[in-house]
């Protein structure tokens, strides 16, 4: 196996759940119904918010320094990602921003790994998986404002996602090479990140009194 055929490996086990998380409900879920500019912003913030801790703690421990330099330039890069969204919020707004305590089901998740691979497959791929679907709806809900400022903000994101995870997709082949049992790890962990992400939505769905199998 390679990193191409593990990414698609992945998006096959995955396929429903996938397909509901880039349903155009997402961020009905994810905002509470609340479907405004601030409310889609803020979610997208605490979500760049929650990968860059996550990822600073994955570089300040990480044992391959490869890896660890890896893992140091998503945290960077997810740090500009959250600045460039607090910028896009409407005045005022950012300065209210409270990411919170809990980083959520998925980032707890992440945080909870310790091998390498683990932590490529979840963090790079899965997560990233996750992360373009969402991308991809932000950038809708702005074509639908008609607001393409802020829908090209989220095309440059999602780019620069894409990218992310093909470099951890590098990483992560060079890593588990003709290890069928590496593999497995890693398809595991990348797969329970997309589950943890849909069950989370589902709940929230669920919450709103909408059940996401009929609605996606």
């Amino acid at each position: 196996m390679d990193g191409t055929e593990f990414r698609a490996a992945v998006e096959a086990d995955a396929e429903t759940r996938l397909r509901r998380l880039g349903s155009s409900q997402l961020l009905v879920g994810l905002t509470g119904a609340e479907l405004t500019t601030e409310a889609v912003l803020d979610v997208a913030a605490a979500s760049e918010h929650a990968a860059r801790e996550t990822f600073r703690a994955w570089a300040a421990d990480e044992s391959d320094p490869e890896v660890a330099a890896a893992f140091a330039d998503v945290a960077e890069r997810e740090d500009e990602h959250l600045e460039r969204v607090l910028a896009a919020m409407p005045d005022g707004a950012a300065a209210e921003f409270d990411p919170g305590d809990d980083p959520g089901p998925m980032h707890a998740y992440l945080r909870g790994r310790e091998s390498t691979v683990e932590r490529l497959a979840a963090g790079t791929v899965g997560r990233s998986l996750v992360s373009l679907r969402a991308h991809t709806q932000v950038i809708s809900f702005f074509v639908n404002e008609a607001d393409e400022r802020r829908a090209d903000l989220f095309r440059e994101l999602k780019a620069e996602t894409e990218a992310g995870m093909e470099r951890g997709l590098g990483l992560l082949e060079a890593r588990c090479a003709d290890a069928d049992d590496e593999w497995d790890t890693a398809r595991a962990a990348a797969g329970y990140v997309v589950r943890l992400a849909y069950d989370d939505y589902a709940d929230a769905m669920a919450g709103l009194g909408l059940d996401v199998k009929v609605v996606c």
